[in-house]
């Protein structure tokens, strides 16, 4: 039973491992993409790991950690056995280690999960930020301009306008006041 374990759920695992780094299965592989399309279900039904609020164990299941834990388990009851420690306490190893690394494997997907950034950047964040003048600014709100600065590591460019009385000319410094629209910021020359 050990070594059925062990063969099968190492065998899946590299399989899985290499399939992930050529970027081939990714999440494809995970319970909730087995659910077939005409189940009768109510519009609200939600399948996220958080959502179904029964009990730890059913955040930790996925395709992955459950092939962990069988070839772990499979891996831990033949060094034991090979101890020659008895078949009780065997599989009790057995266990022990395919639901550590069942666990281990769940908090390894969340620690690379949580990795990954949203690049995305959000006209809100400027609020606060200094700029430079890109294209002359009329003062008084007379018109738009334009503004670049440094957003989230990304240099970007916005339609800007100012309440000053004089133009804000190529060049200036300024600070982000607020934002006007999806694509305008009202900007304030920077005290020197």
């Amino acid at each position: 039973m050990f070594l059925i374990c062990a063969v099968l759920g190492g065998s899946v695992f590299v399989i899985q491992f290499l399939l992930t780094l050529l970027g081939i299965g990714g999440e494809a592989l995970d319970f909730e993409a087995d659910i077939p399309d005409d189940l009768d279900l109510p519009d609200d039904t939600d399948f996220s790991a958080t959502a179904h609020h029964s009990t730890w164990l059913f955040g930790v299941l996925s395709f992955k950690t459950v092939v962990a834990a069988i070839a772990f388990f499979g891996i831990a009851g033949l060094a034991a056995e090979s101890a020659n420690i008895g078949s009780a306490l065997s599989l009790v190893v057995a266990v022990i280690f395919g639901i550590a690394a069942m666990y281990v494997v769940h908090w390894l997907l969340l620690f690379i999960y949580r990795l990954g950034v949203d690049g995305t950047t959000r006209i809100s964040d400027a609020v606060g930020q200094p700029a430079k003048v890109y294209v002359p600014i009329p003062g008084e709100n007379g018109g738009q301009g334009k503004v670049q600065m440094q957003l989230n590591n990304q240099i970007v460019e916005y339609a800007a306008m100012t309440s000053e009385s004089e133009k804000l000319a190529t060049g200036t410094s300024v600070k982000v006041v607020r934002v006007i629209d999806d694509a305008t910021l009202e900007v304030a020359r920077l005290s020197a």
